[in-house]
C-alpha cells in the first residue's frame, strides 16, 4: 500500500456491543469486550508500525495505546489528530514509551504556547491543515494528506483507535482499508455508534464490505471485513 498507494494500510478497530454501541450516553466504554479481546487487540496494535486516534479519545478516555497485554518487541508510534492543538501536556497518551506524533491545523503562531509544552513532552507537532470549511472556521486536518505523510515517515500499517467522529471522517474520506470488530454478547441501547456518517438517502449510498474472517476471541466475537474495492 505505502509503495503503490503512498498511504499505509489503515485498519480501523472498533469494540462495540451486539447493537452497535461503542460507549454509553455518558460516554463510558470500558469495558465494553473482555479481557482476550483486548489482548487480541494489543497483538493487532503491536504487528502496526503505528497507532491512530483523536483529540476526542485523549480527552475523554486518556489512553495510552502503547502495547502492555502481549510480549512487544517494540513500540508503535502513536499518532494524534488534533486540529486545534488542544492535547493536554499531561495526557496519558505522551509518556514513555515510544514517539508520538500530532497532526494539527492550528496557526502557527497562536498556537506557540501548546506546540512548546506538547515538544518539551517529547511529542513531535506536525502542520497539516485542510482548507476553511467557512469564513471564519477553524481548518481541520488534512487527512488524506496526512496519510501521504505518514507513508513518506515509512508507516506501512496504521491501526486507528478513535472515536466515532473521526471514524467516521476516515470512512467517508475513502481512507479505510480494513476493519477490525470487537463484538460483545450484550446490548446497551443509546450510545455513540461505530462511525459517524452522516444520513444517507440511499442504502446504495452505504460503504460496501466484503467479510474476511469471523472468530470466536473469549466471549466475544471478533469480525474482520475489507472495505469494498480495497
Amino acid at each position: 500500500s505505502r509503495m503503490e498507494r503512498q498511504r499505509p494500510w489503515v485498519r480501523m478497530k472498533l469494540a462495540a456491543s451486539l447493537d452497535g454501541a461503542t460507549a454509553l450516553p455518558n460516554g463510558v466504554s470500558q469495558w465494553i469486550t473482555g479481557e482476550a479481546a483486548r489482548r487480541d487487540g494489543h497483538a493487532w496494535r503491536h504487528r502496526a508500525t503505528a497507532v491512530l486516534t483523536g483529540i476526542g479519545t485523549v480527552r475523554s478516555d486518556d489512553p495510552r495505546l502503547d502495547v502492555r497485554l502481549v510480549p512487544a518487541s517494540r513500540q508503535p508510534v502513536r499518532v494524534i489528530v488534533d486540529s486545534r492543538l488542544e492535547t493536554p501536556p499531561q495526557a496519558r497518551v505522551l509518556q514513555p514509551p515510544g514517539p508520538v506524533w500530532i497532526y494539527t491545523a492550528a496557526d502557527a503562531a497562536r498556537s506557540a504556547a501548546a506546540r512548546a509544552a506538547l515538544q518539551a513532552q517529547g511529542a513531535q507537532v506536525i502542520d497539516c491543515p485542510g482548507p476553511r470549511k467557512a469564513a471564519g472556521g477553524s481548518p481541520k486536518v488534512d487527512l488524506a494528506a496526512m496519510m501521504r505523510d505518514l507513508a513518506q515517515r515509512e508507516v506501512n500499517e496504521l491501526h486507528v483507535e478513535a472515536g466515532h467522529q473521526l471514524n467516521g471522517s476516515l470512512l467517508r474520506a475513502g481512507l479505510v482499508d480494513e476493519l477490525l470488530v470487537y463484538m460483545a454478547p450484550r446490548l446497551l441501547g443509546q450510545g455513540a455508534g461505530l462511525a459517524h456518517l452522516g444520513a444517507l438517502q440511499q442504502l446504495a449510498d452505504g460503504i460496501g464490505l466484503r467479510w474476511i474472517e469471523t472468530s470466536s476471541i473469549g466471549e466475544d466475537l471478533r469480525l474482520r471485513a475489507q472495505v469494498s474495492g480495497r
